[in-house]
């Protein structure tokens, strides 16, 4: 892993936007310790804001923290299983108590394990069902106290092409991310008086190094050749720069919406 210093050169160099209402502002980020939620991490910290975020894989959420712990708020790593919504609750507090009242939420944990229709029982449903949504209300329902005293606030949930484009191999996943837009805009609609703001984040496939490791064949690159209209590799950081505009006042009227980012592909 790249040193701190390194870890926030590298955000600071390059030419993208930067956000003066994202600085200070304390930002929750669940599943942050890999993939696309590290990116989202390293991101609004590089931003400046008081970044926390939970995973349950310890090791590399606490060196991530340790990485970026030069930035102006060394973000705050804590462990956490989002399907205990007790713990989840807990976390959260601990959070406000930490660093103060929450003013962006990106729901973005998910499982994406492939399984058949016939290996679904009672127990697996309700598991993916509790990673891959469950948590994403919880979450939004744990913070809204703090975002309606503020007047403000930006929750962003993490949805998926996959449903859009009829993938199969693993249904539960699918039908979970295609309910997450339902989630968005039921919140948008009740929390949009108070003017906050809830949109859903639509990745396509992000080439994170799970995903690499996994799932990548060459089927799946001939697949992302076709579908994409532009023939590159989307990666986590794409998420993460679309993230942070939706987080910061520049996106103050754009809530209800689905922001899909996968180079044309859906």
């Amino acid at each position: 892993m790249s040193s701190p210093a390194n870890a926030n050169e590298r955000l600071a160099n390059q030419p993208f936007a930067r956000y003066p209402s994202l600085v200070d502002r304390t930002v929750l980020i669940t599943g942050g310790a890999t993939g696309i939620g590290a990116s989202f991490v390293e991101h609004f910290a590089a931003q400046g804001a008081r970044v926390a975020f939970f995973d349950i894989d310890v090791t590399a959420g606490e060196a991530l923290a340790d990485e970026l712990g030069d930035s102006k708020h060394k973000p705050l790593f804590l462990p956490c299983d989002l399907t205990d919504i007790d713990a989840l609750q807990k976390a959260i507090a601990d959070v406000k108590a930490a660093l103060g009242p929450i003013q962006v939420l990106v729901n973005n944990a998910a499982n994406d394990k492939r399984h058949t229709i016939g290996e679904v029982t009672r127990e697996s449903f309700d598991a993916g069902i509790a990673v891959n949504i469950r948590h994403q209300f919880f979450a939004a329902q744990a913070v809204i106290e703090d975002m309606k005293a503020a007047r403000s606030g930006s929750i962003i949930n993490l949805g998926s092409i996959s449903w859009m484009l009829k993938n199969g191999g693993y249904p539960v996943y699918v039908m979970s991310k295609s309910a997450v837009q339902g989630l968005t805009r039921g919140l948008a609609r009740d929390l949009g008086h108070f003017d906050i703001r809830v949109n859903t984040l639509v990745p396509g496939w992000v080439m994170t190094e799970k995903q690499k490791r996994l799932w990548l064949d060459d089927a799946g690159r001939r697949a992302i050749k076709e579908g994409q209209c532009i023939d590159a590799e989307l990666e986590p950081a794409d998420l993460a720069r679309m993230a942070l505009f939706l987080a910061a006042d520049d996106s103050r009227m754009i809530t209800a919406q689905d922001i899909v980012v996968d180079g044309g592909w859906a």
